[in-house]
C-alpha cells in the first residue's frame, strides 16, 4: 500500500477519534482544564497550581475518564473516594469529577459543534478504496454521535469506544486491549494492521500491542514525543502519507 503511505503487510487501518479524526481534542483538553481548576480552587485556594497542557498530554489525554482523573490526581498527591458511575458532577468523587468533565464538554460541543480533519476524511476515503478494512478506536463514550455530526459512521467497519470498552471490560490506553480487539474484530492479526493516534498514551498501546505500523499524528508541536513514544511516522497531517509515499 506504498500509495498509502504504508507498509505492504497492512490490511487494515485503526483511527483514534479526538485529534485525529475529529478536532475535539482541544475541546477535551479545556473542559479537563476547567474541571481540574475549579477542583483545585475549591481544595487550595486562589494560590492552586493549574492544570496545563503538559499535564493533559502526561496524564489525562487519550485514557478512559475515570483513569485520566485518577491519574493527573495521583500526580498531585491527591486520593478522593472512586465513588459511582453515575455519581453527580458535584460530587467530589473520582467519577464526579469525571462526570464534571464529560457534562462540560457535551455543552462546549452543542454549543460550537464538532469538526472533522479534511485531510482524514480523504484518507479514510482513500483507505477503504484499497480495500483496506477500518475501525475507530476511542476512550470516549460519545464516539458514535460525535462521528454521526460529522457524517463520518460509514466509514468504519468496527467501532471499539467507551461504551464497548465497558460492556467487553476491556482495559484502555495506554494498554492495547482497545486496539486489540479492533484488529480481531477486523479479522487481522495486530502485525497486519496500523494505528493512527495522536496521544502519547495512543503511542504507547501502538508500540506494546507490537502493531504493523504506528503513526503519530502531531497537531500540539510535540513529534518528539510521538517518535520517543513508538511513532513509525510522525505526520501533522494524513494527507502527508500519501505525499511521501
Amino acid at each position: 500500500m506504498s500509495d498509502l503511505g504504508l507498509p505492504q503487510q497492512i490490511l487494515a487501518c485503526l483511527f483514534d477519534l479526538d485529534g485525529v479524526i475529529t478536532k475535539t481534542a482541544v475541546v477535551h483538553a479545556a473542559a479537563w482544564k476547567r474541571t481540574f481548576d475549579d477542583f483545585l480552587r475549591e481544595r487550595d485556594g486562589d494560590g492552586f497550581r493549574p492544570f496545563d497542557d503538559e499535564d493533559y498530554s502526561a496524564y489525562v489525554d487519550g485514557m478512559p475518564r475515570a483513569d485520566g482523573v485518577r491519574s493527573f490526581l495521583a500526580s498531585r498527591g491527591i486520593d478522593l473516594p472512586e465513588g459511582t458511575p453515575d455519581d453527580p458532577p458535584e460530587r467530589a468523587t473520582v467519577h464526579g469529577l469525571g462526570n464534571r468533565k464529560n457534562q462540560l464538554l457535551l455543552d462546549m460541543i452543542r454549543t460550537d459543534g464538532v469538526e472533522a480533519y479534511d485531510g482524514t476524511l480523504r484518507y479514510l476515503e482513500a483507505v477503504r478504496a484499497k480495500g483496506l478494512r477500518t475501525a475507530v478506536v476511542s476512550s470516549s463514550a460519545n464516539c458514535r454521535d460525535v462521528l454521526r455530526s460529522v457524517g463520518a459512521e460509514d466509514l468504519f467497519d468496527v467501532r471499539v469506544d467507551g461504551v464497548v470498552a465497558a460492556q467487553r471490560r476491556l482495559p484502555g490506553k495506554p494498554r492495547p486491549d482497545t486496539f486489540l480487539a479492533a484488529a480481531k474484530d477486523l479479522g487481522v492479526q495486530p502485525s497486519q494492521a496500523a494505528v493512527f493516534e495522536d496521544a502519547l498514551a495512543g503511542m504507547d498501546a501502538g508500540r506494546s500491542g507490537h502493531f504493523g505500523y504506528v503513526v503519530g499524528v502531531d497537531r500540539v508541536g510535540q513529534s518528539a514525543a510521538l517518535r520517543a513514544h513508538g511513532a513509525d511516522i510522525v505526520v501533522r497531517d494524513l494527507d502527508e502519507l500519501g505525499e511521501r509515499a
